[in-house]
């Protein structure tokens, strides 16, 4: 009985489709317009018809009577049948109208259906009914185009990912069986190689939630003012060791206009965009190669430009070169042991400052320049004072 009562229930309180609405909507307005029309017939049209007789000069009341009570029967009785006739032509044009309606928004819901199943190639058609409804058509359809994008990075972030993840948890796996088994020794090697695979999941997870966290802008930042000079220094003290060990030359040039440029940033933020590029910089970048920190004033901007003269980027893949997880030759930068997320998070730090970053390059073996551009703010107070105001 519940259940029977509780679906009597919902259909009697299922809201009523376009096509009776449309419909009642009709009537309703015929209805006002009829009784409207009857009124103003009937308070109009005697009096006229009377003054009509007067000014005829008919003296006769019987003759005035009858022929007064004919026309208002003669005029109410057509004017009922006219109205009638405009009812009925209305509901049939109506319902001609809201089942145009109804067959061409049936592929707007269909469409609709599909999308929420997970089908993002479905596309409304247009309605041909207006811009408007052509309108919603069309914002439909690049929402599923939309949707369409976000799932395809969704499962191809998922799949790196999981791609990511599978070779040192495999390592992980092997020797620790290995050890289990007495084949490996848990000494001290094996230790150290067991704690960098621990490692590299954890900046692997560091990095997944940092740069999430970074394009939903919900990145915490401590901002302050900041010489740019500080920043370039920091993160030339952090690479230059690297860089000997490797046999390559670095180097910083700060142009004139650029030393007394101040930032508003987050010290730290902005430090690990820079010593994201220069790591990227670094891995691709032979001995014997030369890498260069540089920057200079650009308008109420300062451009911070790190350079190489290593492999390189072919032109073809410099759009997509600060996407999650892509790489321009997979097999080479897992070997480099990167994360793929680096340049996303370079990405999204500059633009959290309202920045830019960009990357060229003249192709393979010719090296390759990022730049990042941030916004100068005005010291009013000399530049001892903005020195003294950094974290």
């Amino acid at each position: 009985m519940s259940d029977s009562a509780f679906d009597g229930g919902a259909a009697q309180r299922r809201a009523p489709g376009l096509r009776a609405r449309l419909l009642a909507a009709i009537a309703l307005a015929v209805l006002v317009g009829f009784l409207t029309a009857w009124a103003v017939a009937s308070a109009i049209g005697p009096p006229i018809f009377h003054a009509h007789l007067l000014e005829s000069g008919t003296a006769d009341p019987v003759v005035n009577q009858h022929a007064e009570a004919a026309f208002r029967t003669a005029s109410g009785l057509s004017l009922a049948l006219a109205l009638v006739a405009a009812a009925v032509s209305s509901i049939i044009v109506s319902a001609s109208i809201a089942r145009r309606i109804e067959r061409r928004l049936a592929g707007v819901r269909r469409a609709a259906e599909q999308v929420a199943v997970g089908d993002y190639a479905a596309r409304a058609p247009l309605l041909g009914m207006g811009s408007e409804f052509d309108e919603l058509a069309g914002a439909f359809n690049t929402m599923a185009a939309d949707l369409a994008g976000i799932e395809a990075a969704r499962t191809r972030m998922l799949s790196e990912l999981a791609h990511e993840m599978r070779t040192p948890a495999a390592v992980l796996e092997a020797y620790l069986e290995a050890i289990r088994d007495g084949v490996v020794h848990a000494d001290e090697p094996t230790i150290e190689m067991l704690r960098a695979q621990v490692a590299r999941l954890t900046r692997l997870s560091h990095d997944i939630a940092l740069v999430t966290t970074a394009e939903e802008g919900r990145l915490a930042m401590r901002r302050a003012r900041l010489p740019a000079r500080r920043l370039l220094e920091g993160a030339a003290a952090q690479v230059v060791g690297r860089a000997a060990d490797a046999d390559v030359r670095f180097s910083v040039d700060v142009a004139p206009s650029a030393e007394g440029a101040l930032l508003d940033a987050d010290v730290d933020r902005l430090g690990q965009v820079l010593t994201n590029l220069l790591d990227n910089a670094l891995r691709h970048t032979p001995a014997g190669g030369h890498v260069r920190l540089g920057a200079d004033r650009v308008g109420d901007r300062l451009r911070i430009t790190v350079c190489d003269d290593g492999e390189g980027i072919p032109r073809e893949h410099l759009p997509r070169i600060f996407d999650r997880f892509y790489r321009v030759d997979t097999a080479r930068d897992r070997a480099h042991g990167g994360s793929g997320v680096g340049l996303s998070i370079v990405r999204s730090i500059t633009e959290a400052h309202g920045g830019s970053v960009s990357a060229r390059s003249d192709g393979l073996g010719r090296g390759a320049v990022f730049a990042v551009e941030l916004p100068v703010v005005t010291d009013r107070h000399g530049a001892g004072g903005a020195g003294g105001t950094g974290s």
